[in-house]
């Protein structure tokens, strides 16, 4: 029986972006899963902003193929990953309005007992991955789901270096200006981090 991994994801610049599509590869490489990937609807007031921004237009126009999230997909998935971009800390205000936009799920138990695992990218070393990481996973408990994190086995996350990588989830340094890119150790472990959700959710769903 095949089960539904949803990727769930908010990027403006492309950081997390890049990161979704690795999550999405390790999901996809566990057998019998299929890895949906979906992003947040963006808000209009930053429409006007991305329209003045050259870079971020072309990065809107990478995903213009890639559906906008509803609350079916959300009720559809058999497990969910969750990216974004931290904003102070936490969690962006496109994704934050998805989840708050989820009672009517939350009302009749539809996501619960569904492992959810979470994702993030920063400007800077110290910017609020753990804690915006560790407060995505606040609303996903209210919903009933089953927090999947990455485990220390997983190669590459220990390390000193300046790069991403912790046990809530994957993350990444995108750098002040957006321009550092994800490394090969950060994004295989948002690989490892989409592998062990799709595995999980295999195990509680086949």
């Amino acid at each position: 029986m095949s089960v539904n991994v949803l990727i769930v994801y908010y990027s403006m610049y492309g950081h997390t972006l890049q990161m979704a599509r690795a999550v999405q590869e390790g999901a996809q490489s566990v057998e019998g899963v299929e890895a949906v990937l979906r992003r947040v609807q963006e808000f209009d007031a930053v429409e006007k902003i991305i329209e003045g921004n050259e870079f971020a237009r072309q990065v809107r126009e990478q995903q213009k193929d890639i559906p906008v999230c509803t609350l079916d997909d959300l009720r559809r998935a058999d497990g969910v990953i969750f990216g974004t971009p931290t904003r102070y800390g936490n969690m962006s205000a496109q994704m934050k309005q998805l989840i708050d936009s989820t009672a009517e799920l939350w009302l009749k138990g539809e996501m619960e007992g569904k492992p959810a695992g979470v994702f993030t990218t920063t400007a800077s070393t110290h910017g609020g991955q753990e804690t915006t990481l560790l407060t995505m996973m606040v609303p996903l408990l209210h919903l009933g789901m089953i927090i999947v994190g990455v485990p220390y086995s997983t190669p590459g996350m220990i390390h000193t270096d300046a790069r991403g990588g912790t046990p809530y989830g994957a993350s990444t340094i995108a750098g002040a200006q957006g321009e550092r890119q994800p490394t090969p150790e950060d994004l295989e472990i948002a690989r490892a981090l989409g592998r062990r959700v799709a595995e999980v959710t295999r195990k509680l769903r086949g």
